[in-house]
């Protein structure tokens, strides 16, 4: 299959001529296109409104602005976008992103969440959690998948979340304050965007991200990527967060290991910049924080009745007694202070803490149950798995191809590395039903939809190139009667 694709594209000739492929319409149709030197963001009213609604998802800069704020962006964004997307369906991809499985695993968690709401702990605290932010989450993920019609809107999203990972940066180094606390490190506290163990889950999605776009970009926006790259490293540092620390450690060696199509030297020369920038802006006792990473034993997270050991043995224990539908999306607080082992072992006149699971793979197992559990991993290992797998049956040439191609077969690397550094991560926070990995699911759904597109164009090219005849189909929007959904290209379909 891997010959047969790499002979559609094999003389030099059709190489030079389909170099950037014909363009690919708002509703789908394909004309010629002259070789483009960089990808452009597109930002059509959909697809301006997608960004701005990612930069606030992610950055919640509009909590620093009290005038932004009152507005309520995300509602706002969300419902504009709807509704320009109900007036203009054909705005939307052609394809049927449902019959993508990282959409259909997202769906489905959906459905079990819903499932888990009335037989766990509380349905009133799942069914809030659901309405207020999980619904929303999934309504977001879905909007961007279908959103992404070819490689520039994805592209663009890519854009905003690195964007976002900027501006969280510039806060952190210029808004928020390191404090002491009662630890050992100066680290920033009292955040109102997200904890400083959070920003390690956003952060190292970013990191390949900016890498991706490092590899494509050009001029002025190459400087501004290196400026959020140092500024990445230098908040992970100020965050004084361990669980980041490692993520940076995961996200850094899957750079070296798994990147193809970007010289060695500047692999490492990238890494080296970071690693000087995560040390110049290292606060007072980092290192010695950094250090306890090899003596867990000795953490209170080891043998604190409140440790994030003693809470990860609970929440196994709550999925091995709601082993079906779990204790319900949301519950875990709620176990803690109810049907906890640690009811019995605090005094009666003690107080209990309601804690959360600060951990994302029990939190999916404790609150989803088994099946929450198998599908919430096959979506992180598919992830991971599946762009690796695509990139094997990508023509060689892309790695040298035209900005389009590159980008593309960039992000069969990027995307499972910003998922790596999800996974690492996320082992250390509440993040299993938060928008990071539902909105990189809705990436890679999009990556499917625009390999899809180029290599159709491509094989259109070719025909064209071989007899001379040019054909163009116009694909219906989704509310359109009769519409025909097109299978993807056979080099995508899994062997």
């Amino acid at each position: 299959m891997r010959n047969n694709l790499s002979s559609r594209v094999s003389t030099s000739g059709v190489n030079r001529r389909i170099a950037a492929g014909p363009r690919v319409g708002a509703h789908g149709r394909t004309s010629p296109a002259a070789p483009e030197s960089s990808l452009r963001l597109e930002l059509d009213p959909l697809r301006l409104q997608l960004f701005l609604l990612t930069i606030f998802t992610i950055s919640r800069v509009h909590l620093h602005y009290p005038i932004l704020a009152k507005f309520r962006p995300l509602l706002l964004l969300s419902a504009v976008a709807l509704g320009y997307v109900y007036l203009n369906p054909r705005t939307l991809t052609s394809r049927n992103v449902l019959a993508l499985w990282p959409m259909k695993l997202v769906g489905l968690l959906a459905i079990l969440a819903c499932c888990s709401a009335p037989f766990g702990l509380s349905l009133g605290g799942s069914a809030s959690f659901i309405l207020d932010s999980f619904a929303k989450t999934i309504a977001y993920a879905f909007l961007v998948a279908m959103s992404i019609r070819h490689v520039r809107d994805l592209y663009t999203y890519v854009w905003a979340y690195v964007i976002s990972c900027g501006i969280l940066a510039l806060m952190c180094m210029l808004v928020f304050d390191l404090s002491e606390g009662g630890g050992a490190v100066a680290r920033l506290a009292e955040l109102y965007t997200y904890d400083s163990n959070d920003l390690g889950v956003i952060m190292m999605i970013g990191l390949p991200l900016t890498l991706l776009l490092l590899a494509v970009d050009r001029g002025l926006k190459r400087w501004l990527l290196l400026g959020i790259l140092l500024g990445t490293a230098a908040t992970m540092a100020r965050s004084g967060s361990r669980g980041g620390f490692l993520g940076l450690i995961a996200v850094g060696a899957a750079s070296l290991f798994l990147i193809k199509g970007v010289s060695v030297a500047r692999r490492v020369s990238l890494l080296a910049a970071t690693a000087i920038a995560l040390s110049l802006a290292a606060p007072d006792g980092y290192w010695k924080q950094m250090s306890t990473i090899l003596a867990p034993k000795s953490d209170y997270n080891y043998t604190d009745l409140e440790g994030r050991s003693a809470v990860m043995k609970r929440g196994i224990g709550y999925m091995k007694k709601y082993p079906v539908f779990g204790i319900g999306i949301w519950n875990f607080a709620r176990a803690e202070c109810t049907i906890s082992s640690k009811v019995d072992e605090r005094n009666v006149n003690g107080p209990i803490r309601c804690t959360a699971p600060h951990n994302s793979f029990v939190q999916a197992g404790a609150e989803l149950g088994v099946p929450g559990l198998i599908v919430w991993l096959a979506l992180l290992l598919g992830l991971i798995i599946a762009p690796l797998r695509m990139r094997r049956r990508i023509p060689p040439p892309w790695r040298r191809g035209s900005v389009e191609e590159r980008f593309l077969y960039g992000a069969t690397s990027f995307f499972p590395i910003a998922a790596i550094g999800f996974a690492v991560t996320a082992f250390f926070v509440t993040f299993a039903f938060a928008d990071p990995i539902y909105l990189l699911a809705a990436f890679l759904a999009g990556l499917y939809v625009s390999l899809d597109v180029r290599l159709r164009s491509e094989s259109s090219a070719g025909s064209r190139d071989r007899r001379g005849v040019t054909s163009s189909r116009s694909f219906a929007g989704w509310r359109v009667r009769g519409t025909r959904q097109q299978p993807l290209h056979p080099s995508l379909n899994p062997s």
